[in-house]
């Protein structure tokens, strides 16, 4: 199965659509800023705020997809999830190990830690938390579990001068 990827601009309203969802593509300097906003906020649970609005936003967008498509395959899913990801710019996503207890994902290019990388330099710890949203959602589609039903970990990180970055995914 091949990705459906249809792109429109709306002159009139400004505004972007993919596939007839609102969508804005953000470059790295935009995407770092709120990422480290999200960082300056720990104490006010920044990232995981973020990391649930990114887990929200991709899981009706890429339910919607596989509703309007009948795509109920697990395979065709996992399928559609990484290019759709590669597709919006996020980078290149395999999901290594997949099972509705958890699995393991990697990023061999990521935009959120290269683009960290051009801004601020390296980073002391993790900070893909658009990732780790959109992975949650992702295995919460495929083994029909409701939101927040996965804890996403990031274990390597490129922005921390990983080689790649990985992802760690368990049941809640």
């Amino acid at each position: 199965m091949e990705l459906e990827f249809n792109q429109r601009f709306d002159y009139y309203n400004m505004l972007q659509y993919v596939n007839n969802e609102p969508s804005v593509m953000h470059c790295h300097h935009y995407t770092t800023l709120f990422i480290d906003l999200a960082q300056k906020t720990r104490e006010m649970d920044g990232p995981r705020l973020l990391q649930e609005s990114m887990e929200e936003s991709f899981y009706l967008v890429l339910k919607k997809y596989y509703i309007s498509k009948n795509i109920s395959d697990r395979k065709e899913q996992i399928e559609i999830a990484t290019e759709y990801f590669a597709a919006v710019g996020l980078g290149k996503l395999n999901i290594t190990r997949i099972h509705s207890d958890g699995g393991s994902a990697e990023l061999t290019h990521s935009h959120v830690d290269i683009g960290w990388l051009k801004k601020f330099g390296k980073s002391e710890v993790p900070l893909d938390f658009i990732t780790m949203g959109y992975l949650s959602a992702v295995f919460e589609l495929v083994f029909n579990h409701k939101l927040q039903g996965y804890n996403v970990t990031q274990t390597e990180s490129i922005a921390k001068g990983d080689r790649i970055s990985r992802f760690e995914i368990v049941r809640i």
